[in-house]
């Protein structure tokens, strides 16, 4: 894992966001680009000088941003980005060939209820790329058990797992899986690869009606300091998902939550 993404909107928790960064990186020896997203919509040759404007102000936004972060000689690059937030994200990873995306849960909506609002949602929700949700105001620290929680262990993309393996070889983290028997399981489900296998240290069935909860019923008893889920078209949050906005009640996490690109 070499390069992280960070995108940045107008939270107010960046600053600490940044640093959770930067500490991560600096932990892998990873470098970071600081991205920022900017669309003007208007008619061609019209808003000329309002597009520099806005890049001159992004950019200073994230010069002083990243000067009130202790970069701890990790390698922060920053970028301001001009386009439609999804397609311009996804070109800036392969560009930088991004390992993966560090966010927050959520940036600019202001109802507590709302786990991951609008922007968030949506980059977790269309990005195929691994991403790391981060609580607002969490600290790094480095992470010393990770919770798998799946409702079918069938893998099929290559190098899905990657980013689970690359913390566990860098931090020496204990994972654990989580297998959850839903209402949606397949005879199949439950046959681990070997892949998987080689990078598990303890597993566990459980039968519950989502996979969210079960992983309520066994998360005290792992204590995980990570939590990593797994995105698919129709599988883990894919109901929570249609819509970009994910509410607390239907997902929450006091601790980040790494999600996989899909493993089907």
């Amino acid at each position: 894992m070499k390069n992280i993404l960070v995108p940045v909107g107008s939270s107010k928790n960046a600053v600490s966001h940044l640093q959770y960064a930067v500490d991560f990186a600096a932990a892998i020896h990873a470098k970071v680009f600081v991205v920022q997203v900017y669309n003007v919509y208007t008619k061609a040759g019209t808003m000329i000088k309002v597009d520099k404007i806005i890049e001159k102000e992004s950019l200073a936004f994230l010069k002083d941003l990243v000067s009130k972060v202790d970069t701890k000689g990790v390698d922060v690059v920053i970028k301001t980005l001009k386009g439609n937030l999804i397609d311009t994200l996804e070109l800036a990873c392969k560009a930088a060939d991004v390992d993966m995306v560090l966010i927050e849960p959520k940036t600019t909506s202001i109802k507590e209820e709302v786990y991951l609002g609008k922007t968030s949602g949506k980059i977790i929700k269309q990005m195929d790329v691994p991403a790391l949700i981060v609580p607002e105001g969490y600290k790094f620290s480095k992470p010393t058990n990770i919770l798998m929680a799946i409702k079918s262990a069938t893998i099929k993309k290559k190098n899905a797992l990657q980013p689970l393996k690359d913390l566990k070889s860098t931090f020496k983290t204990s994972v654990n899986l989580l297998l959850v028997k839903t209402p949606f399981y397949k005879a199949d489900d439950f046959n681990v690869s070997e892949d998987l296998t080689a990078i598990i240290n303890k597993t566990t069935k459980t039968e519950n009606a989502t996979t969210f909860q079960g992983v309520l019923e066994h998360f005290q008893s792992h204590n995980p300091d990570i939590l990593c889920v797994v995105r698919r078209k129709r599988g883990f949050f894919a109901k929570k998902w249609e819509k970009n906005t994910i509410l607390k009640k239907d997902f929450h996490s006091s601790i980040p939550v790494l999600v996989l690109s899909g493993l089907k």
